[in-house]
């Protein structure tokens, strides 16, 4: 039989809004956040940019982005990926056996810079011309070693058709006649001088095939490369940076998001259900059966959540908007990936706020609806004051998997740790949730003590946060929680920053950093910064991670100091690596041992460990000869110069230690926006649920403050009262919360940075002020709107 709104469900939301506004709003913001991250990733998912480069190209052959693993074992083995650092390239080898399919033309693309280091410009093969539809604008092609084309980027009057010119190529200072003028931006060379300049001459970008068979060509190819028509040939490191990015905010953290937003949403409900068990009782007194109790709560779901659902997908399609923007205007997404809103994210919102509200629903209302008719008004009374004997188990076993979970994370290294935080933190406030009504009298017996003090109207509040707990309980809960995730995610930020500002300032030991120097600069210690692919874990946990590196040309030990804590760098050689000990750690690695890596470009790599350090949070976690990484970088050079003592003349211009730290940490600004947005999208809906429930629970408590007023107390008196009892739900939600937080940063921190946590004192007050000002002003203002009326009419 179908289920039909009854008039009791519609009676009870026309006659008393107020009890189900809370639960509106819950739901509502619920939606709001789970659609937003849905649309995020939704859009990660299906982000795409048409072809630039190889839009004439019709078959383009090009590399892998990504390199794929085998993990677990057995039966539970599965294939992971992930994209490598720069940009992948195929075997030089292959251009010869692709060329009987059709017209094959070998891509290079490499920066050069002009005379004087200013601007680097993107070079090429002539060859591309083929696919880019660059025209001459004047002279001729270059044919010969030493000829070059010159684009619009070099400037007008740069390099006249006949004059010669000096450019700084990967491998070095070079001089070149200029054959011609071509009409878009960059430097031509002949093909076979273009692969010996990139500084990578057995390998290409891509080869791009005219009148060519794809299946022929797939056939010859036979899994060493990829090959691309249609869409797939927009071959953009930025696009697979950009779907990674939105697919882990919609994903990992829309999940956390998710899960927050849920588990408040049914506090909530719970909460509201709760506060009408006098109607239920008095419905079980007159006869009414478990079966109609629990109906009358879905109907009112159903009445509820429905439009909860509709309009708050408004306010999310508005935040995943904003949101994507931001991240565009930042650089972290390619201006052609557009945000993609469809009826999927939008329809599973609110879909979640419906099972949330008629599941949450149907939990609160079991014990309301099973109680015998004769005892229910008996029941509705009073408080129960017995553990339950279902939530207090899974309470203790939350929080003993919580200790577990932080403990496992002080043993594990680098990202691993760090993705722990948010999850030890909800097996922390799923405790808290739980245990909630035994913590409550624990809170409100230690933080009442001192309200003893306060006069009658302190010890009033003290004496009804004890007896009321559950009530208690549901009011401190959103605080923890903002509380919890705020500080998580804010300060395991400001630890990493401090921890690496520390490191970089005592380990940088030049006295100037030159800044993409020329090529073959001498006079220092030449450091190529940039990233491998680390394999971390032991046994079935192996995978590859990212981490910072940087190779170095000459003796490192006279420029920074790394803090070697095993080993010495005075044994780094080709073929040998120096790791910090966060990476050692994870791997279960020492001196000797050898380490897996994948170069920049994905090319594996097992060098023997020589040293083990720890300072790498700040000047890398990976140290190896720069002759390692020729021919496997993007850019081909070295990124920045190390000089002790005056700076050589002609290296272009220096900057000091300071400067250069303050560069880095600003480089780092994207990282530090996302985790603050992060903390004021799940801090902020925590809070705003926070204000909600105690909103929630003042008006409930009307007719219990007027009677206050009829045996004589004033209404001074009365809030008061309310002023120590929310000072009270604020001081236990900041304690819990800043509990959990510690409890969770603190075993990261140590494995991340390998020092505690660091918590500046004014954001942190902040914090507490925040949600003390949070619980004052969501209790006395309603609270005040409940006083207006006359003793009389209580």
């Amino acid at each position: 039989m179908p289920l039909r709104p009854n008039g009791l469900a519609r009676a009870a939301v026309r006659f008393r809004p107020a009890a189900f506004a809370g639960t509106f709003v819950a739901l509502l913001m619920t939606v709001a956040i789970v659609s937003a991250c849905g649309i995020l990733l939704e859009s990660g998912a299906r982000a795409a940019l048409p072809p630039t480069r190889y839009a004439q190209a019709p078959v383009v052959v090009a590399a892998d982005q990504r390199i794929h693993w085998q993990a677990g074992s057995g039966e539970g083995a599965y294939e992971e990926a992930v994209r490598v650092p720069e940009r992948a390239r195929v075997d030089a080898a292959l251009l010869e056996r692709l060329a009987p399919l059709g017209r094959a033309v070998p891509d290079v693309v490499f920066p050069v810079r002009g005379e004087g280091g200013s601007g680097s410009l993107e070079a090429s093969g002539w060859g591309a011309s083929a696919f880019t539809g660059t025209p001459l604008a004047g002279g001729r092609a270059p044919g010969a070693p030493g000829e070059v084309v010159l684009g619009a980027g070099a400037g007008a009057g740069a390099g006249a058709a006949g004059e010669r010119i000096t450019l700084d190529t990967p491998v070095g200072k070079r001089e070149f006649r200029v054959v011609g003028r071509a009409a878009g931006t960059g430097v031509w060379f002949s093909d076979a001088e273009a692969r010996a300049l990139s500084g990578h001459p057995g390998a290409l970008d891509a080869v791009v095939l005219f009148d060519a068979d794809p299946e022929r060509v797939r056939a010859a190819v036979d899994g060493r490369a990829q090959v691309l028509t249609g869409a797939a040939r927009a071959v953009d490191p930025q696009l697979a940076g950009a779907k990674e990015l939105l697919m882990g905010l919609g994903g990992s953290f829309g999940g956390i998001a998710t899960l927050v937003a849920v588990f408040t949403a049914a506090g909530t409900v719970a909460l509201c259900v709760g506060q009408r068990s006098r109607e239920f009782a008095l419905l079980r007194a007159v006869g009414a059966t478990p079966r109609q109790v629990r109906r009358i709560v879905a109907t009112e779901a159903l009445l509820v959540a429905p439009a909860a659902g509709v309009l708050g997908c408004v306010p999310g399609i508005g935040l995943a908007a904003w949101w994507f923007g931001q991240l565009q205007a930042k650089g972290a997404i390619p201006d052609g990936v557009e945000l993609t809103v469809s009826w999927i994210p939008l329809v599973s919102a609110a879909g979640a706020g419906l099972v949330t509200a008629l599941l949450a629903g149907w939990a609160a209302a079991r014990r309301p609806a099973r109680i015998r008719p004769g005892q229910a008004l008996a029941a509705a009374a009073v408080e129960r004051l017995r553990p339950g004997w279902i939530r207090t188990p899974l309470g203790i076993a939350a929080l003993a998997g919580g200790a577990a979970c932080a403990g496992l994370a002080a043993t594990s290294g680098g990202d691993d740790a760090a993705n722990a935080a948010l999850g030890v933190v909800m097996l922390f406030m799923l405790a808290v949730a739980l245990l909630g009504p035994l913590i409550a009298r624990a809170c409100a017996g230690v933080l009442g003590l001192p309200l003893r003090a306060a006069g009658a109207s302190g010890s009033l509040a003290a004496a009804n946060s004890r007896a009321n707990a559950r009530r208690f309980a549901s009011a401190i809960t959103p605080i923890v929680l903002a509380m919890a995730f705020s500080s998580v995610l804010v300060f395991l930020h400001t630890s990493e920053e401090e921890a690496t500002r520390q490191q970089q300032a005592a380990g940088l030991l030049a006295d100037h950093v030159i800044t993409d120097p020329p090529a073959d600069a001498r006079g220092g210690v030449a450091i190529t910064r940039t990233s491998v692919l680390a394999m971390s874990g032991t046994g079935s946990e192996r995978r590859f991670q990212s981490a910072s590196a940087q190779g170095v040309a000459g003796d490192v030990t006279t420029v920074q100091d790394l803090g070697v804590r095993e080993g010495s760098l005075g044994a780094l050689r080709p073929g040998t690596v120096a790791v910090d000990r966060t990476l050692a750690e994870s791997a279960r690695l020492g001196v000797g041992d050898r380490v897996e890596l994948r170069l920049p470009d994905g090319v594996p790599a097992n060098p023997e460990i020589v040293a083990v350090y720890t300072r790498g949070l700040g000047l890398g976690l990976v140290t190896l000869p720069a002759s390692d990484l020729t021919g496997h970088t993007t850019a081909g050079r070295a990124t920045e110069l190390l000089v002790r003592g005056p700076v050589p003349a002609g290296l272009g211009p220096a900057v000091s230690p300071s400067e250069w730290t303050t560069a880095q940490s600003t480089e780092r600004e994207v990282g530090a926006w996302a985790n603050a947005l992060m903390a004021a999208v799940l801090g902020g809906f925590a809070a705003v649920a926070a204000a909600n429930t105690l909103v929630m629970t003042v008006l409930d408590r009307r007719h219990e403050l007027r009677m206050l007023r009829l045996v004589g107390s004033t209404r001074g008196q009365v809030l008061r009262m309310l002023r120590w009892e929310a000072l009270l739900v604020g001081g236990a939600g900041v304690t819990l919360g800043s509990a959990i937080a510690l409890a969770t940063l603190y075993p990261l921190t140590k494995v991340v940075t390998g020092a505690p946590p660091h918590v500046p004192p004014v954001l942190y007050a902040s914090f507490v002020a925040a949600a003390l000002a949070l619980g004052l002003t969501a209790t006395l203002l309603p609270a005040r709107w409940s006083l207006r009326r006359r003793t009389g009419t209580a």
